[in-house]
């Protein structure tokens, strides 16, 4: 018998496996690569909602974890994961640039917004009223993590890449089984496949689907990101990403020429030079109805628990919240009130 088992290797999977493996935890691995949210997503992190300059959930709290979670990650895989990168937001009008003056004299913003407005001085750019430069921001390789995690969890026979099949899974008194596997504790990290789970489909759990481009523009010669109507990233090589869209009714992973067509007008709308789009990519976010995170323990099963639900800023959230999941669990003590499952279970009003 194992510690755990865990079904899901994105980052939730990842984050709760390192937690696992801190904490000397045995464990087993289910994982179908048909949730690619992770491997998809740009991987940028910031602690500000740049829409409308308000500081994100928990961000101050979570940016303390996230260097440290993802260096040693790069120790264990051998590779570089995390950079930091400035990310400035383009100013479409002077009275943005008195918006972010005003967020900035706040208590919660005043140490992530820098008081000095860049200038443009790239001809490739338009942004005649500047920008303002975020602090504490950076990029994880996320794609580039998730295989090197499932190598080394091949390696290590840990990990088994199938479909998780609910046929071949019991729940017994002193834990579960799975196939060979008996487990004391099971972990639903799954993504949006949450929402073929009989055990805890009922969390709403609604995913957005997010679609991006990777584009070659020689002479754009960024090296920082740019926030306007779209991200645009700098990935080396001349090449950027740019997104993303949100989609809430299409849940497939399936790229479509209405987000390319939308992607490539909103970039048009502040880039003047040629570009060429190399890539269109897909995935559906695990969002929920009110943008936090799913953890708990199932409320009749005892030896079942799910992480879920992390979104578009699940680099940061993931360092935070996967140690709040094994106190829980080996300690009983209890996750935030914001991202506690219990929100949602009737049993629990």
């Amino acid at each position: 018998m194992v510690d755990y088992l865990v079904v899901g290797l994105g980052l939730a999977g990842i984050s709760f496996c390192e937690v696992l493996e801190e904490n000397d935890r045995t464990y087993r691995v289910v994982n179908n690569n048909s949730q690619i949210s992770s491997s998809v997503a740009a991987g940028l992190y910031n602690p500000v909602v740049l829409k409308r300059f308000t500081l994100a959930w928990k961000a101050k709290e979570q940016l303390n974890l996230v260097a440290p979670f993802y260096e040693k990650l790069e120790v264990k895989l051998n590779t570089k994961l995390h950079d930091k990168l400035k990310v400035f937001r383009r100013f479409a009008s002077p009275e943005e640039q008195n918006n972010w003056y005003q967020a900035m004299d706040t208590v919660q913003l005043g140490d992530l917004l820098s008081p000095v407005l860049q200038k443009n001085s790239n001809p490739s750019i338009d942004a005649p009223h500047g920008f303002g430069e975020v602090l504490n921001t950076g990029r994880v390789a996320t794609a580039k993590m998730v295989d090197l995690y499932s190598s080394y969890l091949l390696e290590e026979e840990k990990l088994l890449q199938e479909t998780f099949d609910f046929k071949h899974f019991r729940i017994k008194e002193d834990g579960i089984e799975y196939k060979s596997i008996r487990a004391k504790h099971l972990v639903f990290a799954e993504g949006f496949g949450l929402k073929q789970n009989p055990y805890f489909n009922y969390l709403p759990l609604v995913g957005t689907k997010g679609e991006l481009l990777v584009i070659k523009a020689p002479e754009l010669k960024l090296n920082h990101v740019i926030k306007s109507s779209v991200f645009l990233i700098p990935e080396g090589n001349d090449r950027y990403r740019v997104g993303a869209t949100y989609k809430w009714k299409d849940k497939t992973n399936t790229p479509t020429e209405e987000a390319r067509k939308e992607l490539i007008e909103k970039l048009r709308s502040f880039l003047r030079c040629d570009f060429e789009v190399e890539e269109h990519l897909a995935g559906i976010r695990p969002t929920v109805t009110d943008r936090r995170p799913l953890l708990g323990q199932h409320p009749e099963y005892k030896r079942l628990f799910v992480y879920n639900g992390l979104g578009s800023r699940g680099v940061m959230i993931a360092p935070y919240t996967c140690r709040q999941l094994f106190d829980l669990i080996e300690e009983g003590k209890s996750v935030h009130p914001d991202i506690d499952i219990r929100r949602f279970d009737m049993k629990y009003a």
